[in-house]
């Protein structure tokens, strides 16, 4: 059943059990088995039920072992992910007990007086930290949700600011780990085309402005936050917390929140926050640089050190460097202040990653179904589609955008789609006109980003929701609506691209159409 049809059955269900019950583990529980039902569904035909259900088994099995070992060693990218997860839980929990997080608010409070100046300074920190989404998610996070709490703005909208300005400025940074990891697939595009008069690099800088989704969704979160625009449910969180001051549903579980209340010291300080974060930024940083340059071979350069970094890795190192420095502070409460007592130590350490858990657990299942998934080859059977069908080629871009969008909401992985369509885009580009074969790739960039900001199963959805303290479902139902309005206005500029072979044209269409937008919405909610 594998690279048909019936691939994309398992990614539906799990959709659908998603959206319908709200219960995530629950959702992807299924998706996991449905996944490994249609993976053998040959088997069962075949040779019974008996047989179908053990190699059903064993193949769950050999999924999960797979996010832990994988090729014989351990599998670093994730092992990785979870130790920083947990860090960061003790290093939150630990900012908390030396009153840190108290203090920036109080802090904050004074100087960021206004619901808008908390979400755009959100969205100001999501633009600038850009080196690589997953840290972005979380460091960001940490740094905002004292302020947009005191502010009185939901978890839910600080969730969509987060994840509308991680990805989307990491897909059009040349310097950052997407940056490097695209360049590295559009090198081969260009040469097996025997395009020549632009580099790898040059040509990554010029798709940036074609990159039609990732304007309209950075300016999305800049209109959100000047007007206040609630679309959807999204309305149903902010009317709560400017009713009830709760930023999060009560009844609801959230990602990255400490489970139990904790002392926090009155001698506390800004810098018990911003010390800690700012170690985790210049040891993430340093460390992206550091592995980055001793992988690299022959020219070295920023480019290459990016290419070869070790993301995960560097996450962890930034992460042990963030918590030294945190564990130092807390110690300076300890003993230099005597505001609080040694005993928290084991307590705080223990209620930080408790806080994490409910994030790992999520992770963990959904980097088992996105294997099952690949298994399945879901993502080779809609790319297939495209490779196969007779296309109109001024429909080129806005199909490529569909259909990247498409295979990112159903894989939840906008990395794996770049692998899968860039090629692809590359290949029926060149076969019908080569002038487009830039809008072509970044179209495919637009559309993967699109898609992993729809989907519940993406590892950047979920860290989002982690980071702001949110719970992950009511993060995918507000974000929603403002994701697939934006899609929308950015297909319109892709056809106008398409039709007119002016990228400038298809920008311009897409800023106009976006601003009259806004305005009709502003106008609504004003009557």
């Amino acid at each position: 059943m594998s690279g048909t049809i019936y691939s994309i059955i398992p990614p539906i269900i799990t959709l659908l059990m998603v959206v319908l019950t709200r219960r995530v583990l629950l959702s992807l529980g299924v998706g996991i088995v449905s996944s490994a039902f249609v993976l053998h569904a040959n088997i069962l035909m075949n040779d019974g039920v008996g047989a179908w259900l053990q190699e059903i088994l064993l193949t769950i099995w050999v999924s999960i072992k797979a996010v832990f070992v994988a090729d014989g060693a351990v599998n670093t990218w994730n092992v990785y992910i979870i130790l920083f997860l947990l860090i960061l839980g003790i290093i939150t929990a630990f900012i908390s007990i030396s009153g840190g997080s108290r203090a920036f608010g109080e802090w904050a409070q004074k100087k960021v007086k206004t619901r808008t100046g908390a979400q755009l300074l959100a969205a100001v920190l999501g633009i600038i930290i850009f080196i690589d989404d997953y840290f972005n998610a979380l460091a960001v996070g940490q740094v905002s949700r004292p302020i947009t709490d005191r502010n009185k703005v939901s978890r839910a909208k600080l969730a969509y600011i987060i994840d509308s300005t991680s990805a989307p400025i990491c897909v059009v940074s040349p310097i950052s780990s997407w940056g490097a990891y695209i360049i590295a697939i559009i090198a081969p595009i260009l040469a097996t085309h025997g395009v020549a008069e632009y580099s790898p690099l040059s040509a990554f800088i010029q798709i940036i402005p074609m990159n039609l989704y990732v304007v309209v969704a950075i300016l999305m979160v800049i209109a959100v936050a000047v007007f206040n625009l609630n679309i959807g449910s999204m309305k149903v969180h902010e009317d709560r917390v400017m009713t009830t001051g709760e930023v999060t549903d009560p009844e609801k579980p959230v990602l990255g929140e400490l489970k139990q209340e904790l002392p926090q010291s009155e001698k506390g300080s800004v810098g018990d926050l911003v010390w800690p974060i700012l170690a985790l930024v210049v040891g993430t940083v340093g460390s992206l640089f550091w592995t980055g340059y001793k992988a690299s071979e022959g020219n070295v350069t920023i480019i290459s050190v990016l290419e070869n970094t070790d993301v995960t890795g560097s996450l962890l190192y930034g992460g042990l460097f963030g918590f030294i420095v945190t564990l130092i502070l807390f110690l300076i409460q300890v003993y230099a202040k005597n505001a609080i007592d040694v005993k928290l130590l084991p307590k705080g350490i223990i209620e930080g990653i408790k806080s994490m858990l409910p994030a790992i657990y999520i992770l963990l299942f959904a980097w088992v179904i996105v294997d099952l998934i690949g298994q399945l080859e879901t993502g080779k059977y809609l790319a297939g589609i495209v490779e196969k069908s007779n296309l109109n080629i001024a429909f080129l871009p806005v199909i490529l955008f569909v259909v990247a969008g498409i295979m990112a909401f159903a894989t939840g992985t906008s990395w794996g789609t770049f692998g899968m369509m860039l090629p692809i885009a590359g290949d029926i580009a060149a076969a019908s006109d080569i002038n487009l074969l830039l809008p072509a790739l970044a179209a495919v960039l637009a559309g993967s980003v699109f898609g992993d900001h729809c989907s519940p199963i993406s590892d950047t959805t979920i860290l989002s929701s982690t980071g702001a303290g949110s719970h992950l479902i009511d993060h995918v139902m507000t974000q929603l609506p403002y994701a697939i309005i934006s899609a929308i206005i950015a297909g319109i500029g892709y056809v106008v691209l398409g039709l007119t072979g002016s990228a400038l044209l298809g920008l311009i269409t897409t800023l106009v159409i976006f601003i009259i937008f806004v305005i009709t919405v502003k106008n609504i909610q004003k009557a």
